[in-house]
């Protein structure tokens, strides 16, 4: 999903490799105990619709489920969204069945598998869909190279299993300058606005600048009022947005910035902190809560480390809550705070993997020190995990890019 260029001299890999040890060490005292927990396939028995294993010519096509997610309206029902542009309903459980197709607009999303961070990125059901059926979509689009989509989508007025194909609200569009870093995570806040993760912008080193640019959206997590419009915008900006009322300092829509690459972000249903995996490049993954008005920090540094862009006059940069090297992982993917009912020892823990070494952990965060004190291996995945997400219950799943359409995993106790 993520590129993985690594550039090092020796004696720095020595330096991290120790201050890594250390990190990994401080976060693992004798008093915390394992989870009893192991990982499982779920969903074992779906047939996916529409979806075959080769194309036409023969050629594997992998299935890639980008976002598990529940719509928030009371029902059972599960929500798989494929990185190709097609979102599968299925029912809960694991009885055998085929999916429904609820939207395809593969016809519209343009994804290729040598530029895969490209395709359908983020689905973010609004707080009110159960009386407004409103769904939001982040997408590259097939119209125009490089550029990323925000639409308001529906569903049907006759079919709650099926969205209306022949609704789309456009909310904004953004070139993007080359085709990785695109981030995408679109998901509704607590306080009822959606907030969307993007990318600096791609390439390696983030050339442009866009991570310490305020007057860019790149780089940055956005944050926006999709019920009202305004200043002839598809939406309108929070009045308590950090440049909602300085536009010479930053563009309004900007809630936080300093990002690479925000791979996967989600609130916790509990206390409404924002938890993100930013993705590192030479050595350091980082995981940020994010705080409005916040700057963390890339391309000065990577993780708590200074990187190329280390003499800007950038102050007040917030660490992340947790980083670890390349030796542990090489892109991390991130997760969501447990707050399910089956795993007592897993509750208020941040579930998150890495999508190169298939390793997902259970960060143990204490709110009383406001400092990570644990993190627990959970196990390995063979395929790379790309998405994490809950059912209406709150029980934690999560996806994994495979040839065979078995995709999606959870937990299991131990004994």
């Amino acid at each position: 999903m993520k590129p993985i260029s690594h550039v090092r001299s020796d004696l720095f890999r020595a330096f991290a490799l120790s201050t890594a040890l250390i990190v990994l060490t401080a976060c693992q005292p004798a008093m915390s105990s394992k989870p009893q927990v192991k990982i499982v396939p779920a969903f074992e028995n779906v047939k996916w619709s529409d979806w075959s294993p080769v194309d036409d010519a023969g050629k594997p096509i992998s299935f890639r489920p980008i976002e598990f997610l529940n719509a928030g309206d009371g029902t059972n029902r599960i929500f798989v969204a494929t990185q190709r542009g097609v979102i599968h309903l299925i029912e809960s459980g694991n009885q055998p069945q085929t999916s429904k197709v609820f939207l395809d607009i593969s016809d519209k999303v343009h994804y290729f598998d040598k530029k895969n961070e490209e395709g359908l990125l983020g689905v973010a059901f609004h707080p009110d869909y159960k009386t407004n059926g409103e769904f939001f979509i982040y997408y590259t689009t097939e119209e125009a190279p490089q550029t990323s989509v925000v639409s308001r989508f529906r569903v049907s007025k006759d079919n709650p299993n099926k969205a209306d194909a022949d609704f789309e609200e456009e909310i904004f569009r953004l070139k993007q300058p080359f085709w990785n870093h695109n981030g995408g995570t679109t998901v509704f806040g607590p306080d009822g606005y959606l907030y969307i993760a993007l990318g600096d912008g791609g390439s390696k080193n983030d050339p442009r600048g866009h991570g310490q640019n305020t007057h860019t959206l790149l780089g940055s997590i956005l944050r926006i009022d999709v019920d009202q419009k305004s200043n002839g915008k598809s939406y309108a900006i929070p009045k308590d947005n950090p440049f909602a009322n300085n536009p010479k300092a930053g563009k309004p829509e900007i809630y936080a910035w300093g990002f690479r690459n925000i791979w996967r972000m989600s609130f916790d249903s509990k206390t409404g902190r924002l938890w993100a995996g930013d993705v590192g490049q030479d050595l350091w993954e980082e995981i940020d809560i994010v705080v409005k008005g916040g700057n963390y920090g890339w391309k000065i540094r990577e993780g708590r480390h200074p990187f190329q862009d280390n003499n800007s006059p950038a102050t007040n940069l917030i660490d992340p809550v947790f980083e670890y090297d390349h030796e542990t992982g090489k892109s991390i993917t991130g997760g969501v705070i447990y707050r399910g009912r089956k795993h007592p020892d897993l509750n208020g823990m941040y579930l998150y993997a890495d999508y190169v070494t298939g390793w997902v952990w259970a960060l143990e965060y204490d709110d009383a020190s406001q400092k990570v004190v644990a993190n627990h291996k959970l196990g390995r995945s063979v395929s790379p995990i790309i998405s994490f997400g809950t059912d209406t219950d709150g029980e934690v799943f999560f996806t994994t890019v495979t040839p065979t359409g078995k995709s999606i995993f959870t937990f299991a106790r131990t004994r």
